[in-house]
């Protein structure tokens, strides 16, 4: 037995961070194959996927695009962009355990529908960028809000390393993009990491 040493809290029988890194690998892995196998289809099909299954702001069947829109992208440029991002945080993210990591992810995807669905513009909008965007505020604040020094440092690395991609949440900055899903996704991260909070009521903080 052995406890989340990124932080869960939560002791897992009989796995180590070695197979929860193998498993994340495999599990991230397989959903950018996913992605690819989809580009490649929708390429074939002239991206008419996009325009089926695509997010369209305030639209009522356009609801049930929110399942699907992250899924799809616009060109393989688009997708290789959102590629290693995705791979990077979507494996840190599953080293705090598989419960942590669909939360997460779940919470960026509903979010950042739910944003470009309320004020998106009137183009249709597809990608993973808002799930990227979710991880990725995730990992920058959940060490803030459980105190944990491991974490904190996680964050301010990927800071450093990632921070620029924050302008992407600016209308002025990111208006040739969905800036929307970028702050949904956001929005979904934050929320996933306060619902997924290890501290307790009347804990001490670290080191007192």
């Amino acid at each position: 037995m052995v406890m989340d040493s990124f932080g869960g809290g939560e002791p897992q029988e009989g796995e180590t961070t070695a197979v929860r890194a193998r498993r994340g690998l495999l599990v991230v892995g397989s959903f950018v194959v996913l992605l690819y196998l989809i580009e490649i289809l929708n390429t074939a099909l002239f991206h008419s996927l996009n325009r089926t299954f695509g997010l369209r702001p305030r639209s009522l069947d356009g609801i049930l695009d929110i399942l699907t829109f992250p899924l799809l992208h616009s060109s393989l440029a688009h997708l290789m962009s959102n590629t290693l991002p995705l791979i990077i945080f979507g494996f840190l993210v599953f080293l705090s355990g598989h419960r942590v990591f669909i939360t997460a992810l779940a919470a960026s995807w509903l979010a950042s529908g739910l944003v470009v669905w309320l004020i998106g513009g009137a183009s249709v909008t597809v990608g993973a960028s808002g799930l990227v965007f979710g991880l990725f505020a995730f990992l920058l604040v959940r060490g803030f809000i459980n105190r944990n020094w491991w974490q904190i440092a996680l964050s301010v690395v990927l800071f450093m390393a990632y921070g620029g991609i924050l302008f992407g949440i600016l209308p002025t900055v990111a208006s040739f993009v969905s800036w929307q899903a970028h702050l949904g996704g956001a929005i979904g991260g934050i929320t996933a990491a306060l619902l997924l909070s290890t501290r307790r009521p009347g804990a001490l903080p670290a080191g007192r």
